[in-house]
């Protein structure tokens, strides 16, 4: 990997404040169904999400990109797509993921498609067993991500992640982080979902992941949505957040590979990622499934970067933390 330092231009008050955080680009799309999420981290380069983040007075290194195997673009083997290829790029992410958490330091990997998550949450979730501390993971994005070989159409690994981390898959994905599966499903809160096969419907509700999909944000709103999913976080809990940009309504975010009407709003996403920021527990950060080729003008990376700032603490007004 290539490694570059941005200079903070400034120091804010807010939550991120003296952070250390590492950019980590993943440039694959081994495990989707559209080619061009291997573009995503460039996108977000160019989209100044390095200069953005230091603005705020965080220390951010930029590791440049992993390499792996490229797309071999084949149709699935015994129920799954790029296994072999999906195992590898995993790999290469799970052991930066966890060598920079081991330095004190915040990754963000910059996907790639979100079959990635799977090395990069192993890795939380292994650092977090070393160091005794809880785990909590939400997901956002328009899908649950919970098939497996026997449940999907496709065969696609990106529509496994959450299910591979909660040992429903292949050994080679399922055990990065030791033997069995590397999270609990009563660790993950998944937020915006809008599309779920029927099989995984029946396997997410039997293991008991906790889901808030877009009925329950329509009828609840978000502000509820959010402080269910973040209550119980304490100063022993790694919040980590695994941002697919599908998450977002595909009227304000059209760069992405499975677009599914009817996502949170731009005001409904920031209020997300401002009380996210609110909990000053955000310790790592997943951002995937950015494609721009299908995007315009780069306004889907572009609005990536407004959300992460959120994340780190930019708000209209000084606000009194408690």
């Amino acid at each position: 990997m290539q490694s570059s330092q941005y200079a903070s231009t400034g120091t804010h008050s807010g939550v991120a404040a003296q952070r250390a955080v590492s950019l980590i680009g993943a440039p694959t799309d081994i495990g989707a169904s559209t080619r061009g999420a291997s573009m995503g981290p460039e996108a977000m380069r160019v989209a100044q999400i390095g200069p953005a983040l230091a603005r705020f007075g965080v220390d951010v290194r930029d590791c440049g990109n992993l390499t792996g195997p490229s797309n071999p673009w084949q149709g699935p083997l015994d129920g799954y797509r790029h296994l072999e290829q999906c195992v590898a790029w995993n790999q290469v992410i799970y052991d930066a993921v966890l060598a920079e958490l081991r330095q004190g330091r915040m990754p963000i990997m910059l996907g790639g498609d979100h079959s990635l998550a799977i090395g990069s949450i192993s890795a939380v979730a292994r650092y977090c067993r070393d160091k005794g501390r809880a785990l909590r993971v939400l997901w956002l994005d328009a899908h649950a991500d919970f098939n497996t070989a026997v449940l999907s159409p496709s065969g696609n690994i990106h529509g496994m992640p959450v299910a591979c981390l909660c040992g429903n898959g292949p050994a080679e994905l399922t055990e990065f982080a030791g033997p069995g599966r590397a999270i609990d499903p009563r660790e993950v809160r998944q937020i915006g979902i809008r599309s779920v096969d029927e099989g995984e419907k029946r396997l997410v509700h039997e293991m008991g992941v906790e889901v808030f999909d877009m009925r329950y944000i329509d009828e609840m709103g978000m502000r509820h949505t959010m402080e269910r999913a973040l209550a119980g976080l304490d100063e022993n809990t790694h919040l980590h957040v695994s941002l697919d940009v599908d998450f977002l309504d595909p009227a304000i975010a059209p760069g992405v590979g499975t677009t599914v009407p009817g996502g949170p709003s731009y005001r409904e996403a920031q209020l997300c990622m401002e009380m996210i920021a609110d909990t000053e527990r955000l310790a790592s950060l997943d951002v995937v499934e950015l494609n721009p080729a299908l995007d315009v003008h780069n306004k889907t990376a572009l609005l990536a970067v407004d959300l992460i700032e959120s994340l780190f603490g930019k708000t209209t007004l000084m606000r009194p933390r408690s």
